[in-house]
């Protein structure tokens, strides 16, 4: 059996003046986590290894989120300072909280008769039919053929309830 030898050179990531800067400006761009990384040209993993090793990483990550912030509110800022409406709406909204009125007012004049509304109601009340189910039917009142019987003013059809029906 034959072992081969494989060259193999732990890397060391440090965090040199290039590397800082490259992470301040990914940080300043937005990005985050392993985006921020591989922007930077390291790996998810080194980037946390130099995060632990050397506190000047997380420095420059926040240096950059805070640049990066600063521009964009200061561009916001002044497109609504020139007058754009919405730029001035949206820095009310999310940075002083504002809030456009959501409810509507509204008055009625006059009073309601709650009796007179119910004797509209029962004016316009439709005439029609309707069948009044008593019961499920029995064994003794099922019919065997297609038959119908009236028992007590009331239709018998092959396996249906008795049914009566009223006109109003």
């Amino acid at each position: 059996m034959t072992f081969y030898s494989l060259p193999f050179t732990p890397e060391r990531v440090q965090a040199t003046e290039s590397r800082l800067e490259s992470i301040y400006e990914a940080a300043r761009y937005g990005l985050k986590g392993d985006s921020l990384a591989m922007a930077a040209g390291m790996t998810p993993k080194q980037f946390r290894v130099l995060a632990d090793a050397d506190p000047l990483v997380e420095m420059a990550e926040i240096k950059g989120r805070a640049d990066g912030e600063m521009v964009a509110a200061k561009t916001m800022y002044e497109a609504a300072r020139d007058g754009d409406a919405k730029a001035a709406l949206d820095i009310l909204k999310h940075n002083h909280g504002w809030k456009a009125a959501q409810s509507v007012e509204i008055t009625i004049e006059g009073q309601i008769s709650v009796i007179a509304a119910l004797e509209k109601a029962q004016s316009r009340v439709i005439q029609g039919l309707y069948t009044e189910v008593e019961s499920a039917p029995t064994p003794s009142t099922l019919l065997t053929d297609q038959q119908k019987e009236l028992v007590n003013g009331y239709e018998l059809n092959n396996a249906k309830a008795p049914q009566k029906t009223t006109k109003i």
